[in-house]
């Protein structure tokens, strides 16, 4: 989820569900360390509960990075062990690390020792020719002795030859009765799975066979409504209204006047409110008043208001 899951875009998701854990997107412990990129960890105190997710190698430089982000605020540092992109490999982390459990056992209690919240691992089932049914149980007892209680499991096999980031997203096939077989092998740890899951009926079908979490990546981002409006009812069991896409997107209102009189661009949020609406009528003409209007010189709030009147017939 590099460049989606920005501050812009958690806020919007936040205004949808009171509850779902945010994630950051993936951010380097040496962009934070070495090159001092503080900047990426500005977020909204609305966010919350939100998590920092990190990618990095060395254990040192993590554990600086994982206190840099707990000093922030952060409710939970998350070690990215499942990225397959080449910009990712040449720092030799993300999925490559699968290969390397005892560096991630060394990197984890690196920084469970620098912070006092969270420390969890999100990672894949395995990666190019490895067998998952042997590796991940592996992994998973090796990070788990240096403490580590809760990991996020993307239920494919991660190819870092062959495949580009996109392709590994979809090719490999999803193996979950891998991931849920690791609960039965692990009942202690806290496992969420993640990988190819679209509704909220499916993430409840997975809670109710034992799983502790689900993680939705791109569909929350395209269809983020259509996920997370009725999420608190659903899946938290909050006896409170569902959230509506006409109330977040004019909730928004005030962030974007604030975000512009930084000096901020309006399609800079906007791109990520491109799905608020999908599958509804009036879609297709939200994304094209949003897509066309919002690099424009001057365009605001209004432009908003324009495009939702187009949904709501007002």
């Amino acid at each position: 989820m590099m460049d989606w899951t920005d501050r812009h875009c958690r806020f919007l998701h936040r205004l949808l569900s009171k509850h779902a854990l945010l994630y950051t997107e993936m951010i380097t412990a040496p962009a934070l360390v070495r090159g001092q990129a503080l900047h990426l960890l500005e977020y909204s105190p609305a966010e919350h509960p939100v998590a920092l997710q990190l990618g990095g190698s060395d254990p040192v430089e993590l554990a600086q990075a994982a206190k840099l982000g707990a000093e922030a605020g952060y409710d939970e540092i998350n070690l990215n062990v499942g990225c397959p992109s080449d910009r990712v490999q040449s720092g030799t982390f993300g999925a490559m690390l699968m290969q390397d459990p005892k560096l991630v056992a060394e990197c984890c209690a690196a920084m469970r020792q620098a912070v006092a919240v969270d420390v969890t691992v999100k990672c894949r089932i395995g990666v190019d020719d490895q067998t998952p049914e042997e590796v991940l149980p592996e992994f998973l007892a090796q990070v788990s002795a240096a403490g580590v209680e809760r990991f996020i499991i993307h239920a494919r096999k991660a190819w870092l030859k062959g495949l580009s980031p996109k392709e590994n997203r979809d090719v490999p096939p999803l193996d979950y009765d891998l991931v849920q077989r690791m609960k039965g092998l692990f009942p202690a740890l806290h496992l969420s799975v993640n990988g190819g899951i679209e509704t909220l009926d499916q993430a409840r079908e997975f809670l109710d066979a034992g799983m502790d979490g689900v993680m939705f990546g791109r569909a929350a981002y395209h269809r983020p409504a259509e996920i997370l409006c009725a999420a608190d009812r659903l899946i938290f069991g909050a006896d409170t209204p569902d959230s509506t896409a006409e109330a977040a997107a004019r909730a928004m209102l005030p962030y974007i006047e604030a975000h512009l009189a930084k000096g901020g661009r309006l399609n800079q949020i906007t791109r990520h409110m491109l799905g608020l609406f999908a599958g509804r009528p009036g879609a297709r003409a939200w994304r094209r008043a949003l897509s066309e209007g919002a690099a424009r010189d001057g365009a605001g709030p209004e432009l908003i208001e324009a495009a939702l009147a187009q949904i709501t017939g007002e």
